[in-house]
């Protein structure tokens, strides 16, 4: 019985010649990440156990990305907490405000995940590396103390599910809409606990960008981490914005899976996530057989899809365009690199002039932190992760989720909309 590609990871990082599913295991980790908000329950924690100081201080990251630029004195005094931690010990990636990004996109920017790393973040995102052909997921706060003090973490290995993409996607589908759909089709709990290993030609017809997107929403899933095969573009990613060595994992032809599914990326639609859950999918087509669904906010930006692609994708669609009169259309670059770009490329002048506005790398609205959150009745095209009750603001407020080409022309509209129904 072979292994797949996270198994044969978490073997390496074991030191085990060979791992199944359910087996526990002690693996070495390559990388601990927080942010402002876990972090200093982490640091506290980590008081407790009386240890002298961190495992490796080049192998902790720290990202206060949530409520920053500070939004009130509780978050002021946690992303101290995280600051002065750092600074007593020395931790080399810790990014401040000004050159810190939402921490998902900003980590494989700075090439601190390369593939064949074993990543923890107490993040549920932090699943978003397996685009890089590494095993990363979210674990609690008291398991990253454990982890920035002796570098190591319990895993039970997961069994995994196959999904084998072939095709290429049409215009205005994006790796937004395919991790969606698979959301829709298999579940929130589809693949508890489970690792998703995507497979198969279609996959060199996805961006790095896309990859990352779906990778990230594993977690929506239920997954326990996602991971896609390293190809040459994936190493043309690590070259560029690495100087790291990577371990390339194959999985074994005789590897067990619990399922494999086979999608058509052809085949795909634009779809929306309707509330409460992810799962809640209806295609572009699907949502035009049914009565017209006005906003009042669109988002574009998060760890899902606040990357390059994603802007420009957006600014296409706004160039020349406006926001609908009443409606709020909020922009958010991921990190200072992606905001320098978009700002070189004339993207963010785009979006002024098309009546959005651009706001600094935050998480804010994504998780009803600040900078976007609605009120009692109001409705979100969202391109962020999570759609569930008050998870934006008031517990009566809708969130939809969609690709950022999806949101941007529901901005023009005023309404959920595909851009094709603006030409």
């Amino acid at each position: 019985m072979g292994m797949t590609m996270t198994q044969k990871i978490l073997a390496h990082a074991a030191g085990l010649e060979k791992v199944e599913a359910g087996q526990l295991i002690e693996a070495k980790l390559d990388l601990v990440l927080g942010n402002d908000i876990t972090s200093p329950v982490a640091i506290k924690e980590m008081e407790k156990m009386k240890v002298d100081g961190v495992f490796d201080r080049d192998k902790i990251a720290l990202v206060p990305d949530h409520f920053v630029p500070n939004k009130d004195i509780k978050s002021a005094e946690h992303c101290k907490c995280v600051r002065e931690f750092a600074k007593r010990n020395e931790i080399t990636n810790y990014f401040e405000v000004g050159e810190m990004g939402i921490e998902h996109a900003l980590l494989p920017e700075k090439g601190l995940t390369v593939a064949g790393d074993v990543i923890i973040g107490a993040d549920s995102h932090t699943c978003t590396y397996g685009a890089l052909g590494a095993f990363s997921t979210g674990v609690g706060s008291t398991d990253m103390a454990a982890g920035m003090a002796t570098g190591m973490a319990w895993f039970k290995v997961p069994s995994a599910i196959k999904f084998n993409l072939t095709g290429k996607p049409s215009k205005w589908v994006s790796g937004k809409d395919v991790i969606l759909h698979i959301i829709g089709m298999i579940g929130v709990d589809g693949a508890l606990y489970k690792s998703m290993e995507f497979v198969g030609d279609g996959i060199a017809n996805l961006s790095m960008d896309d990859r990352f997107t779906i990778a990230n929403m594993a977690i929506e899933a239920g997954g326990k981490n996602g991971i896609f095969p390293v190809d040459a573009l994936a190493e043309q990613y690590m070259k560029e914005h690495s100087n790291r060595a990577y371990t390339i994992y194959e999985a074994d032809e005789d590897a067990v899976y619990d399922a494999e599914y086979t999608i058509d990326l052809s085949a795909l639609q634009p779809t929306v996530a309707f509330p409460h859950l992810p799962e809640n999918t209806l295609t572009i087509d699907e949502i035009h057989k049914i009565e017209e669904i006005p906003i009042d906010q669109v988002v574009i930006g998060s760890c899902t899809n606040g990357r390059l692609d994603d802007l420009r994708t957006a600014a296409e669609i706004l160039k020349g365009r406006h926001v609908k009169k009443g409606m709020r259309c909020i922009v958010i670059p991921a990190t200072q690199a992606i905001y320098m770009q978009a700002m070189e490329e004339g993207l963010l002048k785009i979006f002024v002039e098309a009546g959005a506005v651009v706001s600094t790398p935050t998480c804010g609205p994504c998780l009803g932190g600040y900078m976007g959150i609605l009120a009692e009745g109001e409705r979100c095209v969202s391109t962020t992760n999570r759609n569930f009750v008050g998870r934006m603001g008031h517990v009566n407020s809708e969130i939809y989720l969609a690709s950022p080409a999806v949101a941007a022309a529901s901005a023009v509209t005023g309404k959920i909309s595909c851009p094709c129904e603006l030409d």
